[in-house]
């Protein structure tokens, strides 16, 4: 009979764990948390300081039950949940419901699920650690809070079913903040000038950049300077001023952590970050390798660390020097340089074995699986080699009092570049220069090339890029990003088109209620320090209390001044001149997931439905029709022809009545500004009130 009880999280680690042990040891799963607070209230006793009311989740009671059982033939209990917070407080609430505190409970932690690491964890077990269980319970208080005070005022304001949250509305900001820059991005105009040279002895040109003159750079803005610059130096003869050769070396990367590799992932791989994080989790939990059986193949996904242990980078050092050889081998490591706080009990996420590597493994794992380990393996491989080292050259070319340059570089050294590079420097290219060129050397034009362009908005934001904003503010941890995104997107606040995101209608409207009535939620200052100070009641500095003491009176305020003044959005039934095309009423507007649509009073004999367009009163730019607001199929609005598909007019910014005085064409409103559609016009003019 088994005389001790492991728990851990998830059904799938039991396999992978129970491998490593012996007869003496029985593993079970408590399939996640088997507490919490109660959905049908707030579930925090205000009047009695804050204390939080856990019931059994609904479901998790047979779990219980077979816990009980296993927990009384035990002599010791181990609790295995996951290193984090969250895998704390898993521990204390297991040790809470199933009465473990007259059992002599051990709770024991490992980065990864290896022979080694757990047989280690379980001759060092431990306390639970209150102080990492009061960081995660004030996280979920200050959430709840949040969630259930707010999203019932959003229920009337808006529409059921919508929600507020603590991370989830700061992200919606910071998306609709970007959205509000590219919307009143005005492009400027700006010109490039390259020269296509020949040089003695070589058959192919030689292109060397407009850098400016003996003063310095100069911008060239406008046709007319091209023009002039042009026909000053057609008088000019190019002469070699300057050849400066020189060495410039690029560091290994860091290992991954959860952002980074969240990012890499989705430049590399395409994958959305929830499919990253739910591979990874695979991974981590145990994958059957064949000849080895279960295996946990990558250390713990969740994770701001870049830490690695001893054992895991002389195990590394190894295999670099047998493999690519002594020279391969970085000297030290890399430190990353951070003011933000990092959970160093934890390390960054690796291979749990670098011999095991992809080519071994993969005919065991699925497409997705294999590829997602491929970029962990080489990431960390890469992470313990050497700098690759370049070649660099850089010519200074002199035409009269201009300058024009040339810039090449070549690697010397491959170093950690022998095994990975990211899906950033893929695309770079290296410039390939001619050997015979010196200060002796003149060159021979052979054409000017010059070319218009005009700068550029800020891009939308991907997932990578809103998970990188959001570690950089400091804002959310590594295990909240994946859930903040898929929420915004569940809740149609955000759509995702080709890898962007934008807001919907929807998404607007909740932003701006948040915006008018709960600015502290939305401030991604406040949140940011929120996070540290969950870290410090983490770190056993702050009393849990007295955060959500000082949070709650602030939010409580805020949801009753917004009860009072909020003005309601507009969603009574709005009776539109569309008449129902089935029984004949007129139908009226109403709020769905996508925002407005049209629907038949008469529901529910009537289901009829259409979508509503909203009329601008500007006439159509090419056919002269009504401009009216639409939206994609997923729910981005736009402007388009009502006569569409006859007309095919459309335009992301609102256009307004007046031609360009200029070129005659239509414009567009940017923030407070009116522009010219066409960008080779550049007019631009204030926004009249009226407009």
């Amino acid at each position: 009979m088994a005389k001790y009880l492991v728990i851990v999280e998830s059904p799938a680690k039991v396999k992978t764990i129970k491998k490593f042990l012996g007869k003496n040891y029985e593993v079970v799963a408590s399939n996640g948390h088997v507490r919490d607070l109660p959905k049908s209230q707030l579930g925090i006793d205000v009047e009695h300081d804050f204390e939080p009311k856990y019931i059994t989740i609904r479901g998790k009671g047979d779990i219980l039950a077979k816990l009980r059982k296993e927990v009384k033939k035990a002599e010791k209990v181990y609790l295995a949940t996951d290193p984090d917070r969250e895998g704390e407080a898993i521990s204390w609430h297991l040790s809470q419901t199933l009465k473990l505190q007259d059992k002599s409970v051990n709770r024991i932690s490992f980065n990864e699920i290896t022979q080694n690491a757990v047989k280690a964890s379980l001759k060092q077990p431990r306390e639970i650690d209150m102080d990492l269980v009061n960081a995660q319970q004030t996280r979920r208080i200050l959430d709840r809070m949040v969630g259930y005070k707010i999203s019932p005022v959003l229920w009337a304001k808006v529409k059921r079913g919508l929600s507020a949250g603590r991370v989830q509305s700061v992200a919606l900001r910071i998306i609709c903040d970007r959205e509000e820059e590219i919307n009143a991005f005005i492009p400027e105009e700006y010109w490039t000038l390259e020269a296509e040279l020949m040089i003695p002895g070589e058959k192919k040109p030689l292109t060397a950049k407009f850098y400016g003159d003996e003063e310095g750079k100069i911008n060239i803005s406008s046709k007319e300077e091209m023009e002039n610059l042009l026909s000053s130096l057609e008088k000019e003869s190019f002469q070699v001023l300057e050849v400066k050769k020189g060495e410039r070396t690029k560091k290994a990367p860091l290992p991954f952590t959860t952002s980074t590799m969240q990012q890499e992932a989705s430049k590399a791989l395409n994958f959305p970050i929830s499919k990253t994080m739910r591979i990874a989790q695979q991974l981590y939990e145990g994958v059957d390798i064949k000849g080895e059986g279960t295996v946990g193949l990558i250390t713990y996904l969740r994770t701001d660390s870049v830490r690695v242990s001893e054992e895991a980078e002389t195990s590394a050092a190894e295999y670099i020097k047998e493999v690519y050889g002594d020279p391969y081998l970085a000297g030290h490591t890399v430190k990353k340089k951070s003011g933000a706080k990092i959970q160093d009990a934890h390390e960054a996420i690796r291979p749990s074995d670098i011999r095991r590597t992809p080519a071994a493994v993969k005919d065991s794992l699925s497409r997705e699986q294999f590829r997602l380990y491929q970029l962990i393996w080489k990431r960390f491989t890469a992470s313990r080699m050497a700098s690759a080292v370049y070649e660099t050259t850089n010519v200074k070319i002199g035409a009269g009092v201009y300058r024009f340059t040339v810039a090449a570089s070549k690697i010397s050294f491959d170093g950690f570049m022998s095994v990975y590079t990211s899906a950033d420097e893929e695309k770079a290219e290296n410039n390939v220069l001619v050997k015979s060129i010196d200060t002796n050397t003149k060159p021979e034009l052979k054409e000017f090339l010059d070319k218009q362009h005009f700068t550029q908005p800020p891009a939308h934001y991907t997932e990578a890029s809103l998970v990188k904003s959001l570690e950089e503010l400091g804002i959310g941890r590594p295990s909240t990003y994946s859930p903040t995104i898929t929420t915004l997107l569940g809740r149609r606040y955000i759509v995702k088109e080709a890898k962007n995101l934008y807001i919907t209608e929807l998404g607007e409207v909740v932003n701006q209620i948040m915006k008018e009535s709960f600015s502290t939620i939305v401030d991604e200052h406040f949140t940011a320090n929120m996070e540290s100070l969950l870290d410090s009641v983490g770190d056993g500095e702050v009393n849990w209390k007295t955060v959500v003491r000082n949070f709650y009176p602030d939010l409580k305020n805020a949801v009753e001044a917004a009860e009072k003044d909020l003005e309601k959005v507009k969603i009574e039934d709005e009776v539109s001149d569309v008449i129902c095309d089935v029984c004949g009423r007129n139908m009226v507007v109403k709020y769905g997931p996508h925002g407005k649509f049209l629907a038949c009073p008469g529901f529910p004999e009537c289901r009829n439905t259409k979508p509503y367009l909203e009329k601008t009163g500007i006439p159509c730019p090419k056919c002269g029709k009504e401009v009216v607001i639409k939206k994609t199929k997923k729910g981005r609005k736009y402007f388009g022809c009502e006569n569409n598909p006859e007309c095919d007019f459309m335009s992301w910014s609102k256009p307004v009545k007046e031609c360009c005085p200029k070129c005659g064409g239509y414009m567009v409103i940017k923030g407070n500004k009116v522009v010219c559609a066409n960008e080779t016009c550049g007019y631009v003019t204030a926004v009249k009130e009226e407009t």
